[in-house]
């Protein structure tokens, strides 16, 4: 499959960025959120009326928002693989581990879609990818060390919901560019979060009982940063970079996401954050760089 914007990878770029910038900063957000509301009606809730607030907007926009109808299936598998999957998972993943604990796991996901790129789309793994991804890795195992996580059975749980968010994802991902969704980035991802929220909403209102009486000034601030900026913001600026960089360089430059999530959340949770955390860092940024010359 090719690009359907090649001519503008620097664009992409951008993009990646600034989405890996939201959604860093928003693991202490919602490990600080999860101390007033429960994960599946935070995440579901707020990405719902992210995707309602983002729908008005295309439209307020002269926008269309209409599905043609044979994309109906694609949109609403990839809808349930990127988005209700990792929205669920990282939501209960934080109530077993650190903010910093979880960002770091989510590493995983440019090796899962790198190796799914391969078969699926037939994206050459390259000895320049390949490197990046190994420098990355390292930087993840450095940095795994220096925040000493546990993998004890208490962890477990936690660990195992990051990983398989991060593989539902890349499987999303990947199939995102093996079925293109002919539609504009805004109203696309107005639609996959309204698809993937719902379900984790509907079911934190049936499970958890959320009180909206608990949620303190804090806690409607995180609600309104999660909905209008790491559910609206970035998902546009997400799915914009991936029309216009190949899956396995967009899914390795997310690994910013973590390294932002670290530094935020040393600053806002007080997560520890030394030498052996700020080597892993730069080892990692030195991964991504290199993926998105690949």
């Amino acid at each position: 499959m090719t690009d359907a914007r090649p001519s503008r990878p620097q664009l992409g770029i951008a993009f990646l960025i600034a989405t890996s910038v939201g959604w860093g900063i928003n693991f202490p957000i919602m490990k600080h959120l999860l101390r007033e509301w429960p994960p599946l009606s935070a995440r579901g809730l707020s990405g719902a009326v992210g995707a309602l607030a983002l729908a008005a907007f295309v439209a307020w926009r002269g926008q269309r928002l209409s599905v043609p109808r044979h994309l109906w299936l694609r949109l609403l598998l990839v809808s349930v693989l990127t988005i209700t999957s990792w929205v669920a998972c990282m939501g209960l993943a934080l109530l077993w581990l650190t903010a910093s604990e979880a960002a770091i796991l989510s590493m995983s996901l440019p090796l899962w879609a790198a190796l799914l790129a391969w078969p699926i789309l037939g994206e050459r793994f390259s000895v320049l990818r390949g490197l990046s991804l190994l420098i990355a890795m390292s930087g993840i195992g450095l940095l795994i060390g220096g925040n000493g996580i546990d993998a004890s059975l208490e962890k477990w749980p936690g660990i195992a919901f990051v990983l398989f968010g991060a593989m539902a994802v890349a499987l999303g991902t990947v199939l995102t560019k093996h079925f293109p969704l002919a539609m504009p980035p805004m109203a696309l991802a107005a639609w996959q979060l309204w698809l993937g929220c719902v379900p984790v909403a509907i079911a934190g209102l049936l499970l958890e009982h959320p009180d909206i009486a608990a949620l303190s000034g804090i806690g409607w601030a995180s609600m309104a940063y999660m909905t209008m900026i790491q559910f609206c913001l970035s998902y546009v600026c997400w799915f914009a970079a991936l029309e216009r960089l190949p899956a396995s360089t967009a899914s390795i430059g997310t690994l910013l996401v973590p390294v932002v999530g670290v530094l935020a959340s040393a600053v806002m949770l007080h997560e520890p954050l030394g030498w052996r955390e700020l080597g892993a860092l730069t080892i990692t940024l030195g991964g991504v760089a290199v993926a998105l010359r690949s």
